[in-house]
């Protein structure tokens, strides 16, 4: 999993309450179990028309906000299904943070585990980031993990809070596999010592 130390891109306004699963990748594209390539589905049935023409009003489409890497959205983002591929279609588009004042658990565990910082801010907050995620090509927030910061482009700070174990899974790039991973010295002891102690286990 990649590190997420500091982000520094374009913040994309999603002024959308209860942005659910569905719409963030739709059902069709969850025959594969791959990580890549669902970028091309994310929010597909508000980037595309019926004829498969981008819809131009739909903000990931405009010049200024296609290689987002920053989503401001309006309450309960990630609601519905529990879907896995939610995270996985925002991480291949090139989003790595979620900024809204609430998440469904399971899609915000998932962000987590696959190396998308979800904040949750206040409401006074998020209309400060909502404004300057509509600045379009000015819409650039820096997030600074390690100080729990995000930066606007007027030099303004909001602070977040996170919880410390999934904050330095982010910092070290460490999913569930990768920490388990780190512990690998001591499991190969155990099993070693056990097969000596217990060889008819």
């Amino acid at each position: 999993m990649e590190k997420f130390i500091k982000l520094t891109g374009v913040a994309a306004p999603l002024p959308i309450t209860n942005i659910d699963t569905d719409m963030i990748i739709p059902k069709q594209y969850l025959k594969t179990i791959a990580r890549t390539g669902l970028g091309k589905g994310l929010f597909s049935e508000l980037r595309y028309n019926d004829d498969g023409s981008e819809n131009p009003d739909f903000v990931l489409n405009r010049a200024a906000y296609r290689n987002a890497r920053i989503l401001v959205a309006e309450d309960n983002f990630g609601c519905g299904s529990s879907r896995e591929h939610a995270p996985w279609a925002l991480l291949d588009f090139g989003v790595r943070a979620v900024i809204s004042t609430s998440f469904a658990d399971i899609f915000y565990n998932n962000c987590f585990k696959n190396g998308i910082l979800p904040i949750k801010v206040s409401k006074a907050d998020l209309a400060k980031l909502m404004d300057d995620a509509n600045r379009g090509a000015n819409a650039t927030l820096t997030i600074d993990l390690e100080a729990q910061e995000i930066r606007g482009p007027d030099g303004g700070v909001v602070k977040f809070d996170v919880d410390p174990h999934r904050k330095q899974c982010l910092l070290e790039g460490l999913d569930d596999i990768g920490q388990t991973l780190v512990k690998a010295p001591k499991i190969a002891e155990f099993e070693s010592r056990i097969a000596n102690e217990r060889p008819w286990i």
